[in-house]
C-alpha cells in the first residue's frame, strides 16, 4: 500500500490555495463544503473562487506566492497553479514546514492526495489511485455512485444517534458488530430511507430489549485454487463478517486480503511433512474460538471436500456441538485446468475423470494402479509432485504407455502459474528442469493433448 488514506476533519480548518484560476475554484469547492476556512493567493483571481473564499470566511490575497504566507498556521496546502515551478516552491516550503501539501497533478510534489469522492454525508467514500490514474478513480466514483443509494447518509447517521445507547447496552466489540450487521439487514434500513424514523427508532428499541448473545459458528470456506475472483459471493460475505480467520499455505495472499481488516489471523501451514499447527490442534482451534462466541472462517485452498479435510474437521464440530456452514470452493483440479487449456473431459479423449492424492495418510502413493491405467480416463493427482516418479512407474508397469500425455501446473491460477507437458516417460525429468514447485496438480490423459491449441490464458 503505497499511500495511507484518511479522513481530515477541516470544520473551522484555516487551509491555503495558492492559484486563482479554475482548478483552484474546484479544490476550493471541495475544501468548503469539508467546513474549511479557505485563503488563496494568487495575482489574479476568478470572480467565483473569490464568492467561495470570502462565503468561507477566508481571505483572497492577491499577490504571487512567497514563504511567508505560510507564516499563517495552515492545516493544510493546495498547490494549483498552471506553473511547475510555483508548484514545486510550495511543495518544498511546506515540506519545511511539515505541512500536508499537494501539487495538483504533480505527483513527486505531493505528500497528500485528493480523492474521487462518493458523499452520503456522514457517509463518504474515496477512491484514489497514488495519483496513477485519475480517470480509473473517477470511473470507479462512477460505478460506485449507481450502488450506494442516497438513503446510505441517512442511515449512518441515523447509526450515529443510536451508537451510544447500542454500546452501553452491548458491551462486547463483536457482539455489537453483530448485532449491527442484523440490524442493517433487518426491514430498519428501508424505514430510514423512506424517513419513517420513529418506525425505525421502534425496530432498534426492540432489538435492543430482545438481544441475546450469538453463539459461535464457524465457517469452512473452500477460498479456490488461487485467482480472487474465483471465489464465490457467499464466501466472500463469510470471510468479510469473520472474527477470527484459521489459513493454510494454499490460501493466496490476495484472497486473505479480502478478509475482515481487524479480523485475528491465525496460520495453521498445511504443508507436506511439515504442518505448523498438525490436524487435531487445528480441530481444537475451530472448537475453542467458536465456543467462545466467535465467528470463525477456515479458509481452505480449493474445495474443502476434495482432499482438503473438512469431514474431518466437520466432524469434530458436530462432536462438540458447534454450529457451522460449508461453502464449496472451486477445486485445484477445474480450476488450474481450465486456466491450463485443458479440458478434464472430452467426448473424443475422456469419457470419465479420477481425482486421486499423491500421498495417502501414511504418505505413500499407493494407488489401485490397475483401476487407473485406462485409455480413455483423465487422471488429476493432487499433492503427487514428490511421488511424481514412482506414480509414472507403476503406471508404465501395469500397462500404461509411456508416451501418455501429461501436464504439471504450478501454481495454477496465479500470476506465477507455470505449466510443463510432457509424457510418462519423461516428466517427472522435468520438475527440476523447469523448477516446478508445489503447489503443482498433475493431469494425466490424452486430453492433455488440446493444451496447445486451447491455452487461452496465455
Amino acid at each position: 500500500m503505497e499511500i495511507f488514506p484518511i479522513s481530515l476533519k477541516l470544520q473551522q480548518q484555516r487551509c491555503l490555495i495558492v492559484g486563482g484560476g479554475h482548478i483552484a475554484y474546484r479544490k476550493a469547492n471541495l475544501l468548503v463544503k469539508a467546513g474549511a476556512i479557505v485563503d488563496v493567493i494568487a495575482p489574479e483571481i476568478e470572480p467565483e473562487l473569490t464568492a467561495l473564499v470570502e462565503k468561507s470566511a477566508g481571505q483572497c490575497i492577491y499577490k504571487p506566492f512567497s514563504e511567508d504566507i505560510l507564516a499563517t498556521p495552515y492545516r493544510l496546502v493546495i498547490a494549483a497553479t498552471d506553473q511547475p515551478e510555483v508548484n514545486k516552491t510550495v511543495f518544498e516550503q511546506c515540506e519545511q514546514r511539515n505541512l500536508l501539501v499537494n501539487s495538483v497533478d504533480d505527483i513527486p510534489h505531493c505528500r497528500f492526495m485528493v480523492p474521487a469522492i462518493i458523499d452520503r454525508s456522514p457517509l463518504v467514500i474515496s477512491v484514489a489511485s497514488n495519483g496513477a490514474s485519475p480517470v480509473l478513480s473517477r470511473q470507479l466514483r462512477t460505478q460506485i455512485e449507481t450502488i450506494v443509494p442516497h438513503g446510505m447518509g441517512k442511515l449512518a447517521e441515523f447509526s450515529g444517534k443510536w451508537r451510544k445507547q447500542v454500546k452501553e447496552k452491548i458491551t462486547n466489540p463483536d457482539e455489537r458488530r453483530i448485532f449491527w450487521e442484523n440490524l442493517y439487514a433487518s426491514p430498519l434500513k428501508e424505514q430510514v430511507f423512506n424517513d419513517n424514523i420513529d418506525v425505525a427508532n421502534d425496530l432498534i428499541q426492540q432489538a435492543l430489549s430482545e438481544w441475546i448473545a450469538p453463539k459461535g459458528e464457524v465457517y469452512l470456506v473452500g477460498a479456490g485454487p488461487g485467482d480472487p475472483e474465483l471465489l464465490t459471493l457467499k464466501a466472500l460475505r463469510l470471510m468479510q463478517q469473520a472474527d477470527v480467520v484459521i489459513y493454510d499455505r494454499l490460501v493466496s495472499a490476495p484472497i486473505l486480503e479480502l478478509c475482515r481488516r481487524d479480523a485475528e489471523k491465525i496460520y495453521v501451514g498445511k504443508a507436506r511433512s511439515n504442518h505448523s499447527v498438525p490436524q487435531d490442534g487445528i480441530n481444537a482451534l475451530l472448537v475453542e474460538y467458536a465456543q467462545k462466541g466467535k465467528r470463525v472462517c477456515r479458509l481452505k485452498g480449493g474445495d474443502p471436500f476434495i482432499f482438503g479435510r473438512g469431514g474431518e474437521e466437520i466432524q469434530e464440530l458436530v462432536e462438540a456441538n458447534v454450529t457451522f456452514q460449508v461453502v464449496p470452493g472451486i477445486t485445484a483440479a477445474s480450476g488450474c485446468s481450465a486456466y491450463a487449456g485443458i479440458p478434464l473431459t472430452h467426448r473424443d479423449y475422456a469419457q470419465s475423470v479420477r481425482f486421486l492424492t499423491g500421498h495417502l495418510k501414511e504418505g505413500s502413493p499407493e494407488l489401485p494402479w490397475n483401476e487407473l491405467v485406462y485409455e480413455n480416463q483423465t487422471l488429476v493427482l493432487y499433492m503427487g509432485l514428490v511421488g511424481l516418479e514412482r506414480i509414472c512407474e507403476q503406471l508404465i508397469a501395469h500397462g500404461q504407455r509411456p508416451t501418455m500425455p501429461v501436464a504439471l501446473i504450478s501454481k495454477g491460477t496465479t500470476p506465477e502459474q507455470k505449466v510443463v507437458v510432457g509424457t510418462l516417460a519423461d516428466i517427472a525429468t522435468k520438475v527440476s528442469k523447469h523448477q516446478i514447485v508445489a503447489p503443482t496438480l498433475t493431469i494425466i490423459g490424452e486430453v492433455v493433448s488440446l493444451r496447445e491449441q486451447l491455452k487461452w490464458h496465455e
